[in-house]
Order: C-alpha cells, then structure tokens, then sequence
C-alpha cells in the first residue's frame, strides 16, 4: 500500500480507497485471526469507528459502529444497514446508502482498516450475495449526482455508456480553492480511466475526494450500476518512474515558511527543488485568515509629527491616519508604562494566582532582563503618546476615535507577555527567543514590499486586529497583480499575495527549478555528518531521492492535525481538554513529520508541550470560523452570562471556553459568540458577493435572531440560558460601551462596537437615551476550541540553522515557520504566524547563500 495511505489510515483521517492500480489477493492465512479488531475513517461530522470481530476462519462475525458524531435521522439508515451489509456479504464491497453516502463510506473505510490491522486484504473479499459473474452495466446518458463535501454540496453530471463512465463534470462546487479544488482535474481523469470510483484520496482534501467519489456513485445509482462493483479495482498501467535529482537548495514543504525560502534562494541565484505532500502549494498559510502583524509606521501616530493626519506610504502615496478603533486600548499601554523593570521573579505568584493573559497582574512580577531595553524603549514611547492622548480626551474626542500608537517596540513586547506562560503543573515558565522574536518583528517591515516587487498587492490604507493579536496592526492581503491560472483574471487572496507572485519568481528563475506535488518526504539524507539531501515518495509509488549541493530547508509545519502528538507532549493544557473528539482547523497533512526527519539525525527539539487551541472554530469539522472579539460578547450556553474578556490572546480565550461551554457531540467548551448581525465578519464563508453578510441559518454554526426569538432558539439547541438573562448582559455592556457603568461579568479592553443600536452626537459619543436592543438582529455563531498551531518544534539559531541535542549546528540543514520552536512562546499572538514563516524561510534561504 502506498506510504501515504499508511499514513492517513494511521491517523484516522483519510477516506480510504481501494488503490487505483492493481492489487494481488494477498489476504494470507486466515488461522488464528480470531478477535475484535478496531478501525476508524473520517465521516461527515467526525470520525467513526468501528469494532470487526472475526472467527478462527476470518469470516466476519461482527461489525460493531462504537463512536460517531453523524448527524442523527440522517445517518441512521447508514448505521443500521451498512453493517449488517458487510457480514452478510462477508465483504466490504456494498452499496452505500442513499442520503448517507458520506457515512456509509466512513463505516466501509473503517472495517477495511479493521480488517488491515487483522492482517486480511479487504481487496481479496468477495462479495457473497452478490453474482461473482456480474459486470458493470448502466443506461447510457447523464446524471446529476451529489455529496456533501468540506464547504457544502458537491453536485456533478456524469455521463455513462452501457458499461463506462465516459466523463465527469463538477457542475456545483464551493470547496476551497486550491485546497480541494485540485481533486477535480486529478481524480477525475483517474476515475475515467479505471471506469471506478476506487481510486486514492487526494492527500490534504479527504472531504473533497470523498464528495466527489459519492457524488459519482449517486449518478451510477441513478443510472441503474452497481456501485460495488463500481468501487472494485479494475487496475491501470503502472507510470512510477524512479528519479535522483541533484539541486542546490531542496525543501520540504510549501507552505508560507517553504515558498519564501525557494524564492529567496532563487532571487540569489540558486537552482531550487521544493516536496510538497499535498496536491496544491499553500500549507495551512492558504487556509487562514491571511493578515499578517506589522506595524505600518506611515498610518500610525508619529512623535515627530503628533497632530498629523495623514502619511507617506511606502509607495509613495498619502494615506489617512488610522484611529484606535476601539476603547480601552490606552489602559493597556497605562499598564505597560507601570510594569515592573525588576528581573521576573517566578516567586511572585508563590501567593499570587498566575491567570493567563491577566497582564496587570503580570506586569507587577517583573521582566526577563533580555526585554528589559525593549521595555524601556517603549516606555519613553507610550509616555510620549498618553501626554498628547490625554490632551485629546480632555478636549472632547473619543479614545476610539484618536490616531493608533503603535510601535515594533510595541509588538515586541507584546509577543513576548503573550508567550509568557506557565505549565499546568507550575513547574516551569516560557517565552520567546528574543532574538528571534526581534528577527521576525523588525524583518516584517520589509516583508511586504519584497512581495510586491513580486507582484502581491495589499491594502496600504489599514491596520486591523484578528483574534487573539492583542493590538491593531494587521497588514491585510488582496491578492496578486497578474494572472497566474490563464482565466483572465487576477489572483486574488491568500493565494494570489502569497503563493501565486512568489511561486512566478521561483519558476522563473531558473527552468530547472520545480515544485514536486503531490510526494512525501520520508526521511533525510545524512552523510559524514552532513545533511545532504532528502528522499521521498510520489503518489504513484515513484522513490525520488534530491541531493542538496548546499543545504536542505525544513519547512513541513506543525503537527496540530496529530491530536496524540499534541496529547502525547502536551504540558500546558488540563489533559482532559484534549480527546480523540478534538478537531483541528489544520490541513490532515499537519503532523510533525518534519520534528520526525530531523530528529532522526539528531536535531533537538524546544517547546514542545505548548500547543495553541483556535477558540473560534466550528464545532462539526473544527474549521476556523474567522472574526475577532473585539465586536462581541462570548456567553455561557448554560447561565447566559459573559465569561472573558474577548480580546485576549487565544489560549486564554480557549481555557475561558472550556470552563464555561458545553459539550456538543462529544465536542468541548461549546459556546455562543453574540454581535450586531450587521457586522460583517471578514474573510467568511457565509459572506454574500456584495460584501454583506449572508444571515441565513447554518445549522450548529450560526442563526440570525431578535432577543424575543432566543428563548425558542436556546430550546432548540439545548441551552439552559434564558434570554432575558442575555438580554441583560448585552444592554449592560453596550451601556458600558457608551461610557455607562461596567462591563458585565469580566472587564473589556479593546472592544469595537454597540451590540444593540444607539445614535451617535457629532463628537463621536452615543446618545444613550436613543439605545434600543429591542428588534435587533443578533448573529449567534455556536463555536469551540481546536487546535490550531504548535509553539514547539526544532532547535533553530536565527540563522535557522537547526542544532543537535549539544547545541552545535547540524551541517546542511536548516528549518523555517512553524517546525520549529522557541519564538512563540507558550502562546503565539495572531496575525504572528505569517509574518514569521515569512521572514524565518528568506532567512534560511539566506544563510545557506552565506553558508557556501
């Protein structure tokens, strides 16, 4: 079997096929295989799994589904037949159940793993009910098939002859581009060619792979074929082909960190050679919310010009000056300016309860001395902001309403309190690196220039806040400025600002460079002490081995998709809030392979007991929902009440989500996210063309509803809160808002906006009097933690050269973004991770270029 259907069977998120090419019946003997044998696959909702129980013989006695999170009545026909289907078949190759094709194929992937790990081919099972002489057969024409895929349906016309799928075409689809995507133009010429749906997922697009494989048997069904045998293997011509290849820099993934190294070696003159598992370039880079943290100095207060209106941008245009857009910004910086300049004395919270993200508490324990001048810094900075702040205030003008501060100085600091953290067993404290932390800060103001010489287009004219980034100073991303596909049209996005423009300058720059879809490093090449090269694994099979003349770049990732890696190291988290339920806003190919490769030749390790949940993630699939708290509240499905302050960094949001949520499904710390349903929450997936929110039920993500409608909505959902109690905490934080009192339950920094109505005066103030919640459309976004991205990872240098367990430099290799550790902390600021795999692979790319 091919390595990389080992590897998804092993972690349980593939949809696993019968492959493609042809398979011997090597099922072995069946003495002695007596026993339950367990075995899981990926369904719609989350992974089911299932108990096999064989006799002596290997005939199947029993198929037992144990765990599921499928949606009830939808599933049902699934869960009561299939398995009964199998034992009486004594096989695998049954007919899926329409209406539940995504769960029936789940439980006939799960028995095959079952029967796998018993050591029996599933392959060599024959179907016994069915006629061993039958033969595929269909009512010519076309059919419109369908199948839930990662974003919602997929639909396809297939037409058929009397015994062939003669073509395919996806005719409704709202999958991620170039995530899932990429299934259609590879398996569909696949499955024409073998006239079968038994063909291997596509690695990094299992729910898209599966859509469409159920999607074709939808449309056979509808055409009167049989969809067991159209899942048989009917087999294909072997095109593996062997290679050895010799480049002077290869690398390891592309993803952000990896694609910034192959450009940067290009730009310097070097022949590149980048691996990448999965069927795109674009890692999980390509599946986040794509703003990056760094300050823009033209659009933010200057002391040299403190009344300034506008800047000078890096392009040579005039821009507006941003405002804070929120209030209680200027009492974090009043507390920054009191922190203790005293070495950070651990001993302080002997009689001090450590609360994570409470930083003015933090603040009275000190700094570690390496901050210490970064601290001082700032302090003149903030001092010299507050003098003409306050002037402002007492003038009449709203906080919010004011020019932002915002300072590297600034961002420093914050990601290094944000980091600080404590292990739950208050044995040991992290942070940052602060040289490396100083390296990916300071290298942010270069960043986006060096990927506009290359084509990537920005917003010049705002600084914006995402969830847990602590400050406004996001650099939002457009797109590129050319058309890489051939539609006649620009790029746009993530893909467009971060992959399209760099991936031109890396084949551009020299015709031997490429980027290998599609092929699994296994392991590296060392000799003499050296790193030189890698070997890996294409999809069909093909061994390739690429030596490095001068260095081997790791850029593989974390490893948030392995929940027992992140359970196995985990330091930092209460164990019981993380279990084989646990979802991931990660790509399936997010599993450490990288720490693996490289800590077989040596390389140590930093941080590995810390990893970042996502605490606005949907509860069904553990996506990343996208937003920020700054326009919310957070409530407790059980009292109604407020529970954190919304604008803290994501660990501490998290940590407030599992004490006070719910569990859904076997999912923890489920909660409900309120705000103005006309606020529009961006990127989204629920967003219309026009830019308008799309306020349409999605059910378990979000309902649209006035505060008389609560009630029946929290009936409806299972929620003990009552919405009179709701309706309080809201119309006592918008009083808040306004300047009225408190805020309800927890205190709130950086919030943005009215969760009811109210008329604003000239000078920005709100008229109280005209306030109403009464009518008002609310959005109630149901979410929940997930993991989302590791702090730890390989020893690096700031040169990124990876180090061995005695801290000297292993030759050859090097590693960028998120495999490695000891910048983030315990916890990473959003909005840090791009910038930083950004900055970390051009300076890999350029250590290698000093290096040789």
């Amino acid at each position: 079997m091919k390595r990389i259907i080992r590897i998804l069977l092993c972690l349980s998120l593939a949809i696993t096929m019968v492959a493609c090419s042809s398979t011997s019946n090597s099922g072995g003997s069946t003495s002695s295989l007596a026993g339950t044998y367990s075995g899981s696959a990926q369904g719609r909702n989350d992974v089911v799994k299932v108990e096999v129980t064989l006799d002596d013989a290997g005939k199947i006695t029993a198929v037992e589904v144990v765990e599921h999170q499928e949606t009830a009545g939808i599933a049902d026909p699934a869960l009561e037949s299939i398995p009964e289907a199998i034992v009486k078949a004594q096989s695998t190759n049954v007919d899926t159940v329409s209406g539940a094709t995504i769960t029936s194929q789940a439980i006939i992937d799960a028995v095959n793993e079952a029967l796998t790990s018993a050591g029996v081919d599933p392959s060599s099972l024959t179907n016994q009910s069915s006629n061993e002489n039958a033969t595929l057969a269909f009512t010519p024409g076309t059919y419109t098939g369908s199948a839930s895929g990662y974003n919602g349906t997929v639909e396809v016309d297939v037409t058929f002859s009397e015994d062939k799928i003669e073509s395919v075409e996806v005719v409704k689809s709202s999958e991620t581009a170039h995530v899932g995507t990429p299934v259609y133009e590879i398996l569909i010429p696949e499955i024409v060619e073998c006239n079968s749906i038994g063909v291997d997922a596509v690695s990094g697009a299992t729910f898209t792979s599966s859509a469409l494989l159920n999607a074709v048997a939808d449309a056979a069904q509808q055409a009167g074929g049989d969809v067991s045998l159209l899942r048989a293997n009917p087999g294909y011509e072997d095109k593996s082909e062997d290679v050895e290849l010799t480049y002077d820099v290869v690398i390891v993934g592309a993803g952000g960190a990896g694609i910034a190294a192959g450009a940067q070696a290009a730009q310097d003159g070097n022949t590149v050679l980048i691996i990448e598992e999965n069927a795109e370039i674009g890692g999980n880079t390509l599946v986040s919310g794509g703003q990056y943290q760094s300050v823009m100095p033209y659009l933010v207060w200057d002391s040299s010009d403190p009344d300034a209106t506008t800047g000078v941008g890096y392009d040579g245009n005039t821009y507006d000056k941003v405002s804070n857009q929120a209030k209680g910004n200027l009492d974090v910086l009043r507390t920054i300016l009191n922190w203790n300049e005293a070495e950070f004395d651990p001993n302080y919270y002997a009689d001090h309860e450590y609360v994570a993200g409470d930083i003015d508490d933090l603040s009275k324990a000190g700094v570690h001395a390496e901050y210490l001048d970064t601290l001082l810094v700032l302090k003149n900075q903030i001092s010299e902001y507050l003098k003409w702040a306050d002037a402002q205030i007492a003038s009449g003008k709203q906080e919010q309403d004011i020019t932002l501060f915002s300072t590297v100085e600034l961002h420093i600091f914050q990601t290094y309190y944000g980091g600080l953290r404590q292990s739950a067993d208050k044995s040991e404290w992290i942070y940052g690196d602060v040289e490396l932390v100083k390296q990916f800060i300071e290298g942010g103001q270069t960043l986006k220039q060096w990927l506009e010489e290359q084509g990537s287009l920005f917003d010049e004219s705002k600084q914006l806040t995402l969830i847990g980034a602590l400050w406004y100073r996001e650099n939002v991303q457009l797109g590129a400025n050319f058309d890489a596909d051939g539609d006649g049209e620009n790029e746009t996005g993530n893909w467009g600002a971060y992959f399209a423009a760099p991936r031109r300058t890396i084949l551009e720059a020299n015709e031997a460079n490429q980027i290998m879809l599609r092929t699994t490093a296994t392991e590296l090449i060392y000799e003499d002490g050296r790193v030189t090269g890698v070997k890996a694994v294409k999809y069909d099979g093909s061994n390739v081995v690429a030596y490095a003349t001068k260095g081997v770049v790791l850029a593989t990732g974390g490893y948030a998709a392995n929940i027992d890696m992140v359970a196995d190291t985990n330091i930092y988290w209460d164990e019981s809030y993380i279990t084989d339920n646990t979802k991931t806003t990660n790509r399936s190919s997010l599993v450490g392979d990288g720490i693996t490769m490289a800590t077989a030749v040596g390389a140590d390790t930093t941080g590995m007991g810390y990893a970042q949940m996502m605490p606005i993630s949907w509860v069904d699939n553990g996506n990343l929902a996208f937003g920020s708290g700054a326009y919310c509240v957070y409530i407790n499905p059980t009292t109604g009440h407020r529970f954190v302050n919304e604008t803290s960094e994501r660990d501490v949001l998290s940590l407030g989500e599992f004490r006070n949520g719910v569990d859904h499904n076997g999912v923890q710390g489920v909660f409900m996210e309120i705000s103005n349903a006309e606020e529009v929450i961006t990127p989204y997936i629920y967003k219309n063309a026009d830019g308008t929110m799309n306020n349409d039920d999605v059910e378990w993500r979000q309902y649209v509803r006035t505060v008389d409608e609560l009630d029946a909505l929290f009936d409806e959902l299972g929620f003990e809160a009552d919405a009179e109690t709701v309706k309080e905490v809201i119309q006592q934080y918008d009083m808040a808002y306004m300047g009225v009192g408190e805020y309800p339950d927890v205190e709130k920094t950086g919030a943005s906006r009215l969760i009811g109505t109210a008329q604003q005066n000239e000078d920005g103030s709100y008229n109280v009097d005209t306030y109403t919640l009464d009518g008002v459309e609310l959005r109630i976004r149901i979410m929940a933690p997930s993991t989302h991205h590791t702090m730890g990872g390989l020893k690096v240098d700031v040169n990124r050269h990876v180090l061995d367990t005695e801290g000297n430099v292993i030759p050859g290799l090097y590693a960028a973004g998120e495999v490695t550790g000891g910048i983030h902390g315990g916890n990473r600021l959003g909005g840090n991770a791009i910038v930083e795999i950004f900055v970390s692979g051009r300076t890999a790319a350029q250590a290698i270029q000093a290096d040789n």
